[in-house]
């Protein structure tokens, strides 16, 4: 039986609540594990992670006051010992690297079974990294010098991440006003932006943009 001190502290970050309820529900069967505290936003959580220190937050990159990168590298920067499991939709061949680069341990996409997230977030908590055997591969051809083949690669991966940011807020429907005061940016950035990714996928219009954003925020549901 573990004691209190033998618990691993989780901190859980995710804008849905059925969500956050679901992973606090699976996460309790488990007696050396414990559940800390929950977010949905990127300020909130943070507030909250540097008063409850846990061993290990998970992070979704959907969240309601911004990205979960943001939180990501703002929690590394903060203490870099408290290890961090992206959990989302978003396709891993996008987010995947961005989110160990920035500073997290694992990425899981939630279509994964409930036994996956167990096996992710005592992987992780184990101090290993955590990703599925399709982009371990992937980041281990990369390593070794070999290139993705273009055919099984998507204009889209060659965005940055602030270019994906606003992609998907384009997609999401938001307006170049509302995308730069989420990003707290000034609108004229936002229009340089959506140049750059325009010209990165090929695309000549902003309807065009428009289309193809919404059709790419779609794919990822």
């Amino acid at each position: 039986m573990a004691t209190i001190l033998d618990k691993k502290r989780i901190f859980i970050v995710d804008d849905h609540t059925m969500v956050r309820d679901g992973i606090h529900f699976q996460l309790s069967n488990f007696p050396d594990l414990e559940v800390c505290g929950e977010g949905e936003s990127v300020d909130e959580a943070f507030a909250q992670i540097k008063a409850t220190r846990p061993h290990l937050v998970i992070i979704d990159l959907s969240l309601k006051d911004g990205h979960g990168l943001e939180l990501v590298k703002l929690v590394k920067q903060h203490d870099p010992k408290i290890k961090m499991l992206v959990s989302t939709m978003y396709d891993e061949s996008l987010y995947a690297e961005r989110s160990l680069r920035a500073g997290a341990q694992g990425y899981l996409n939630k279509q994964e079974s409930r036994e996956k997230l167990v096996e992710a977030v005592r992987a992780v908590l184990a101090g290993q990294r955590y990703l599925s055997p399709q982009m371990t591969d992937r980041l281990v051809a990369q390593a070794v010098g070999n290139r993705v083949d273009a055919a099984q690669s998507s204009p889209v991966e060659t965005l940055s991440t602030r270019e994906l940011e606003v992609f998907k807020m384009i997609g999401d429907g938001k307006s170049t006003g509302a995308i730069a005061r989420a990003l707290h940016l000034s609108p004229h950035t936002i229009d340089t932006h959506r140049e750059k990714i325009k010209t990165k996928l090929g695309l000549r219009t902003g309807g065009e943009l428009q289309r193809e954003a919404v059709h790419w925020v779609l794919e990822q549901r």
